[in-house]
């Protein structure tokens, strides 16, 4: 929609083919349904977020970036805020706003909206595009852009069409993993701590290629697995490896980041207010208890033992259990419970400046399509309107 609009304010006659019966049904799940647009940090901290591969979104961004993101909507009637003083949201909260004012201005600049058909094949001559094909008829166009997203979430009608029409054209598509989603754990422990979220964790993966990646975040066990903020931006770090090796084992700091003399430290204080205290209860003092009461057993300490009789090596085995808990990811759900899609479209093959294919003139292609992603927060938003945006230039 965001190309869509761009193109027809540049004096382009525009066709948008929409698979569904209506366009935006993503946009309108995204944030839970509040839609995080985007958020305030400065472009080189947003992009420092997608990984090596950031660079690549400079163009976009210069062109499009969060000011002007706020400025487009509230030319269209949306009003936008960051009340925390980081997420920027429409200030009704509801991505149906979003969604509507789009369509309302797509109307306006009398784009021709078809929905319910499916593009088979983009047609092209001699490396130039000659315009696309549905099962029922065919479009002339000397520019096309695909901006099919990804298979994250088919029951909203997402599929890996785009793709494979990138694919038939030439484009190395770069392997598909399902992103930002909950993972499955062996550890069935976890099912008996879901009632807290745990803040400021801080989380990362215990193998030897991937001692450098960690997340931190809220953490949200579920009945067979882990969730919440943390989990979903790392969860593409993960999906991959869980692919290499099967299982991928996490250290998990539940503590908000202490260390293990800071854990000491605060047990002793806890200790000298509570010196009967059992000592579930002195760690119920800065964990939840049910979690509290879990760790102790995974450090075979019965959790009403009281903390002045806890021999010194249980102390010291439990306090390395509460500075790096280790958890195992088995699984995921797939696609099916993914937001977001890792891989697609080589970069290589696209002009950051422009978005156009480096193999087919007058072919452009913008958001999720391309092997670019990033973490929950408004990243992954931002990078579709500013893809959108530059893609809808058609230089």
């Amino acid at each position: 929609m965001m190309a869509a609009i761009t193109a027809a304010r540049r004096g382009s006659r525009v066709l948008l083919l929409e698979k569904q019966d209506r366009p935006g049904a993503k946009l309108r799940a995204s944030g839970g349904g509040r839609c995080n647009l985007a958020n305030t940090l400065s472009n080189d901290r947003f992009i420092s977020h997608f990984g090596r591969e950031g660079k690549f979104m400079i163009p976009a961004l210069q062109a499009f970036d969060r000011v002007a993101l706020v400025e487009f909507f509230a030319g269209i009637g949306v009003a936008c805020s960051a009340a925390d003083g980081y997420r920027i949201f429409p200030a009704t909260h509801r991505s149906d706003t979003v969604v509507s004012a789009l369509e309302t201005e797509m109307q306006r600049l009398a784009v021709e909206l078809l929905c319910n058909q499916t593009v088979k094949q983009i047609n092209h001559n001699d490396g130039a595009i000659m315009g696309v094909s549905t099962y029922s008829k065919s479009f002339s166009a000397s520019k096309v852009i695909i901006a099919s997203g990804g298979p994250g979430y088919p029951s909203l009608g997402a599929d890996a069409s785009g793709y494979d029409l990138a694919a038939m054209l030439g484009h190395q598509i770069n392997e598909l993993f399902p992103a930002m989603l909950p993972l499955k754990t062996r550890e069935t422990w976890v099912r008996k701590c879901r009632a807290d979220t745990v803040g400021k964790v801080e989380m990362r993966i215990n193998l030897p290629e991937a001692k450098k990646l960690q997340a931190k975040g809220d953490l949200i066990f579920t009945e067979n697995g882990i969730r919440g903020p943390v989990v979903l931006d790392f969860a593409r770090e993960i999906t991959p490896l869980l692919k290499k090796h099967r299982e991928v084992p996490l250290l998990v700091n539940l503590t908000q980041g202490m260390n293990e003399e800071q854990i000491r430290e605060r047990l002793k204080k806890a200790f000298a207010s509570q010196k009967t205290s059992s000592i579930a209860d002195l760690l119920a003092t800065f964990i939840n208890r049910p979690l509290a009461g879990e760790l102790c057993k995974l450090a075979n300490i019965d959790p009403e033992t009281a903390f002045v009789r806890l021999p010194g090596q249980q102390r010291d085995n439990l306090i390395k259990l509460l500075a790096a808990t280790p958890l195992t990811v088995t699984g995921h759900d797939g696609f099916a419970a993914a937001m977001v899609t890792r891989g697609g479209i080589s970069l290589k093959q696209i002009k950051p400046e422009t978005l156009e294919s480096r193999l087919v003139k007058g072919l452009y292609f913008c958001g999720e399509i391309v092997d670019l992603d990033g973490p929950c927060g408004g990243f992954n938003l931002q990078w579709a309107f500013s893809s959108g945006h530059l893609a809808g230039l058609l230089r």
